[in-house]
């Protein structure tokens, strides 16, 4: 499920789209029976993340397999995301089932290209997830934050990890 390399936590899957936070024109109670106008981690004005417009990963709550927070990974932490030949940068966002991997905001689906209406809008290809618990993101619901960290992060950490 998850592994580390260096200063990263990595593991490839699927994504399903989560609309889970704030409701917006996308994601909203009308879009899915599963929605929830919560999100476990809050933007920086304590409201809920917006899956329509932050692009955040959902991690699986924690479990004997996995503690996410025992691995550094909390809200805002910087995530990257690789489909074909996209990155995209997202932040952590919100927590799944603890026996689910694979799963992203509707605006992280479409920053890689995965449009449509929520529920037809992720993959079955796989996606590469990389955490960085060393980064977080400020403000957690800027995309351009998470850009310009994830660009400088993710550099630093091929520098690193080159042979």
């Amino acid at each position: 499920m998850c592994a580390g390399r260096g200063d990263a936590l990595h593991w490839i899957a699927d994504l399903d789209i989560d609309c889970d936070g704030r409701p917006g024109p996308v994601c909203n109670a009308a879009s899915g029976p599963y929605f929830q106008e919560t999100t476990a981690w809050n933007g920086s004005d304590g409201r809920p993340l917006s899956a329509d417009t932050v692009p955040y990963v959902v991690v699986p709550g924690p479990s004997a397999r996995w503690r996410p927070a025992a691995s550094g990974i909390t809200g805002g932490t910087l995530a990257v995301l690789v489909h074909g030949h996209r990155v995209r940068y997202a932040v952590v966002g919100d927590t799944g089932p603890a026996d689910v991997i694979g799963e992203a905001s509707y605006a992280a689906a479409r920053s890689l290209g995965l449009g449509g209406a929520p529920q037809a809008a992720g993959t079955q290809d796989d996606v590469l997830y990389l955490l960085f618990p060393d980064t977080r993101v400020r403000p957690v619901e800027d995309p351009a934050a998470a850009r310009a960290a994830g660009r400088d992060r993710l550099s630093r950490y091929l520098r690193e990890t080159a042979p």
